[in-house]
């Protein structure tokens, strides 16, 4: 069995090949610059270890790893334009650095390079794998279109946001560690399991994100604190926050979410502060044990020796330290 920081170095091996970059250049240099900044890796390294539970001989399931990896880097290219962020990871985001429009046609091409290496499988697998990735691109799809119209309402119930997130995150982690068991030759009820593992890890993920928004270190999240509250974004903290409210806070959060006006500082602050009062870091922190919790009685479905499960253990845990 490969640990996770040698899935992790043969990824970046393989990644630093650049063998997606065609012809023009200038098309591709986005997505070498996106792919480049690193982050965790986690999708393609969840396909190699669901892969790797059936099989050892992972270099047959490389390319399709990678494949998962562009088209989530795809994702990010379209999500930042669409909600104007200037950094990911650290760094000046795609459409910053250079415009909108390359960052739009250089995430049409990482998209399109994605299904190229996603069906790299042997044959006998390649309607299964277009099938399931098909339906993980559109459920992405589906998830963005939910956050955007959420934007324009005022009420977002805790259930409805997340079956958004779930769309939107957790169905291409749960799609990573079902394609790598498939196309290992997995039997469909543990490729099933591995994918309701997956995304409960996802749900985790994006739960932490809009933690880390709050609460994160500008230095270890590599985005700016407090983005969501200044756009008066419906993450889980704020629709936790108008549940567990009292009137006064609740007119508070409602005053500041209509400001037209105000000191950034100040707001991320003040809605934090209300957040603190009123026990959301304890409600968003026992979601995320629970989804954990749920990661851990799937992966007890799989029906593998004990020992070829312990790296899904150390994800487990290494996912949920990021609440930290």
């Amino acid at each position: 069995m490969y640990t996770i920081e040698q899935l992790r170095e043969i990824i970046k091996g393989e990644l630093d090949k650049q063998e997606y970059i065609e012809i023009p250049y200038s098309l591709f240099e986005p997505i070498k610059y996106i792919m480049e900044d690193g982050g965790k890796r986690l999708r393609p390294v969840l396909t190699l270890m669901a892969y790797n539970l059936y099989r050892d001989d992972i270099q047959k399931a490389l390319k399709s790893a990678i494949g998962i990896e562009i088209f989530h880097n795809y994702t990010l290219l379209h999500d930042d334009v669409m909600d104007d962020a200037e950094l990911r990871r650290g760094r000046m985001t795609v459409h910053k650095k250079w415009n909108s429009n390359v960052a739009i046609l250089s995430g049409d091409a990482a998209a399109i390079t994605a299904y190229k290496y996603i069906e790299t499988c042997e044959d006998a697998y390649l309607r299964n794998v277009i099938d399931g990735f098909n339906q993980v691109a559109m459920d992405v799809c589906k998830g963005q279109q939910y956050d955007m119209e959420f934007e324009t309402r005022e009420e977002v119930s805790e259930e409805e946001y997340i079956h958004m997130i779930y769309l939107k995150t957790s169905v291409l982690i749960a799609g990573s560690m079902r394609h790598g068991a498939l196309i290992a030759g997995a039997p469909k009820k543990e490729y099933d399991a591995l994918y309701d593992f997956g995304g409960y890890l996802g749900l985790v993920f994006q739960l932490q994100d809009d933690y880390l928004d709050v609460y994160g270190d500008v230095e270890e999240f590599g985005k700016k604190i407090g983005g969501d509250i200044l756009c008066n974004k419906k993450t889980y903290l704020l629709i936790k926050a108008f549940e567990l409210a009292g009137e006064e806070d609740r007119a508070l959060l409602k005053q500041w979410m209509t400001k037209g006006h105000f000191d950034p500082e100040e707001k991320i602050r003040e809605v934090t502060a209300i957040y603190d009062r009123v026990g959301v870091k304890e409600a968003v922190m026992a979601k995320i044990d629970d989804y954990l919790e749920k990661s851990r009685i799937a992966l007890e479905e799989i029906e593998v020796p004990a020992e070829r499960k312990v790296r899904f253990q150390e994800m487990i845990a290494y996912i949920g330290g990021r609440k930290k």
